[in-house]
């Protein structure tokens, strides 16, 4: 198989909301879905192949029955049958908490996983909705601490309002909080390993305040501040835009109206398409299938011709490889 579907893993969360199925045009039994994991390794959330000859068969399974020629022979001599990358929708009705993610070293040093440096891109946001990332101004480790106790914390971040199409990096480290109304694409490490630093004290379904972790972050945000944490690009039709490109993985959008093909001879890597807006026919070389918005379709390494092709008026979808 060249083109592979898989289960989408519904998260239901405190601050999750309803957007999820119907934008994926699916019903789901529970409430609240905040996350739609379109692709995991993360044990106890192991995606599973949707259709086809694989149907049934895990990620892990796949990737251990096809090695290079699924995953890329650069990627499979690092990451064995382990997936490196988790893919996701999330849909945030409710502020998410202010939290931050451990680096690879700190991550491995404590928990023995990687750290979880990520990317947003924003698919459909509510008028007024905005996230916080990165801080305002220059603060000390104890005054980070102070803040938290005060409840001062969002004070000291910046905030951006959010629309359709924009893009934040987000490196371990970077402090952060999605806000209401937001939904996007997110593309990270795999790993889920986050430090809830400040939950505007919410409490959960049973009416507990929920775990915080602000002593474990501590050591683990990057305190430093930048100019600006939004990522600038020029959104351009029917051209490849890149977004991230990192150590971690690179991603880029592409709105289409006509056909686009991409070699992919020299690609030593999977690819992930998301379908954000539209309806997408993608051909794999001989192989074919039709992505509908909020599917998501990985991409053999051993693809050479990859064309993807606008099934509707215009179609965006989010690409991302190694």
């Amino acid at each position: 198989m060249k083109l592979i579907k898989f289960d989408p893993i519904f998260k239901s969360t405190l601050w999750g909301g309803k957007r999820i199925a119907s934008f994926k045009g699916v019903e789901v039994g529970e409430s609240h879905i905040g996350e739609s994991w379109e692709i995991s390794a993360v044990e106890g959330s192991v995606s599973v192949v949707s259709d086809g000859p694989d149907k049934g068969m895990n990620i892990n399974q796949v990737i251990e029955k096809y090695r290079d020629a699924l995953v890329g022979k650069s990627v499979y001599e690092r990451y064995g049958n382990g997936f490196p990358l988790l893919v996701k929708f999330i849909d945030a009705a409710r502020d998410l908490s202010i939290q931050v993610h451990p680096d690879d070293d700190l991550a491995r040093k404590r928990h023995g996983q990687s750290g979880k440096t990520e990317m947003w891109y924003i698919v459909d946001s509510a008028p007024g909705a905005s996230l916080l990332l990165g801080f305002s101004d220059n603060i000390t480790k104890d005054e980070y601490v102070s803040s938290v106790a005060d409840h001062t914390i969002a004070d000291h971040l910046c905030r951006y309002d959010v629309k359709k199409g924009d893009c934040f990096f987000i490196p371990a480290g970077r402090i952060h909080s999605i806000g209401a109304g937001t939904f996007l694409a997110e593309i990270q490490e795999t790993s889920d390993i986050t430090y809830r630093i400040y939950d505007f004290n919410r409490r959960d379904e049973n009416g507990k305040l929920r775990q915080l972790h602000t002593d474990l972050a501590v050591d683990a945000i990057d305190y430093s501040v930048r100019d600006s944490y939004r990522t600038e690009y020029n959104p351009e039709s029917d051209r490849v835009v890149k977004l991230v490109n990192c150590k971690h993985f690179s991603s880029s959008v592409l709105s289409l109206t006509t056909g686009h093909t991409f070699d992919l001879t020299d690609r030593d890597s999977f690819t992930v398409v998301m379908v954000c807006d539209g309806d997408v026919k993608i051909t794999a070389d001989e192989e074919e299938r039709t992505a509908h918005r909020g599917e998501t379709i990985l991409v053999a390494a051993a693809v050479e011709k990859l064309i993807l092709t606008p099934l509707s008026q215009e179609a965006v979808v989010l690409l991302s490889h190694l």
